[in-house]
């Protein structure tokens, strides 16, 4: 069987699997909706863009967080995984899915292309029309290559000067960390098992440490603090409840653990909570 038809098999069971986990989210009462909109980011260019929109109850302008899906996923099974367990805890969210109206169908053998780079703050400027988003408290979250996006839209630089609009903080599941500065714009998290064989952890507790791939250090007063979870017991793809079973995928395990996903509810929460509360 073809690599592509594998992670599409896996893709539908994992929608499935997921939208039966994100059921048990407490007080999950929000459905989604499905919006197209015209991201124009600063100099990027228009672009077509769909994703699915979640709105909690609740008066006046709503924190929110904008979820950014892996190498081989459409953005329904993230929706229904975290979109839902967000909204529940009264954020508004915004889960892209920026492979629907792209070819290739998945970069998991070619890395994302360039213009992914802008993704996030395509949809952030979406989200800071609507009248029900606080435009200065939306957090980036993002798993796998959208981990590894995160933490690109997030770090000072290029992509981060180009938007208007910016981010209050970041999330990054299991992300690829090699290459980075670690000079955040923003507060960020940053959760990881200790055998994940695909995006190591030692790249990622390098970059939070303050120290670069060639091991020279960056002043501990450059850039926003980063914190490191790493769960001992953890693979890739830890928080996906269908892969209770391991799957080799693109010669990488890729196993649930609930443990670390339950542990990983708590600290989002957490840092959420901390974030959305700080002065800008």
């Amino acid at each position: 069987m073809s690599r592509h038809r594998t992670g599409e098999l896996l893709g539908i069971a994992i929608v499935a699997a997921a939208l039966a986990w994100s059921s048990a989210a407490p007080g999950a009462t929000t459905s989604s909706k499905l919006v197209t909109f015209d991201g124009l980011p600063a100099r990027a260019g228009p672009l077509t863009m769909r994703g699915y929109l979640r709105r909690p109850s609740g008066d006046g302008r709503l924190p929110a967080v904008v979820l950014l899906h892996s190498c081989n996923s459409n953005g329904r099974d993230l929706d229904a995984r975290w979109g839902a367990r967000l909204a529940s805890w009264g954020f508004v969210t915004l889960t892209l899915d920026s492979l629907d109206l792209r070819t290739p169908e998945n970069t998991c053998g070619s890395g994302p292309p360039p213009d992914f780079g802008f993704d996030a703050y395509r949809a952030l400027n979406f989200l800071a029309r609507q009248p029900f988003v606080n435009p200065a408290n939306v957090t980036l979250m993002g798993f796998s290559q959208g981990g590894y996006l995160t933490l690109l839209s997030t770090e000072r630089g290029l992509v981060e000067r180009l938007s208007q609009h910016k981010f209050r903080a970041a999330i990054a599941f299991y992300p690829l960390c090699t290459g980075f500065k670690g000079v955040m714009t923003v507060p960020t998290l940053i959760l990881i098992g200790a055998r994940d064989d695909w995006m190591p952890a030692e790249a990622c507790r390098t970059m939070a440490e303050g120290r670069d791939d060639w091991g020279i250090s960056r002043q501990k007063s450059s850039g926003a603090p980063i914190q490191l979870i790493v769960y001992p017991d953890a693979y890739h793809a830890f928080d996906v409840p269908e892969l209770s079973l391991p799957v080799v995928y693109a010669g990488h395990r890729l196993q649930f653990d609930e443990s670390a996903t339950r542990q990983s509810f708590t600290a989002v929460r957490r840092f959420l909570d901390r974030v959305s509360n700080e002065k800008p």
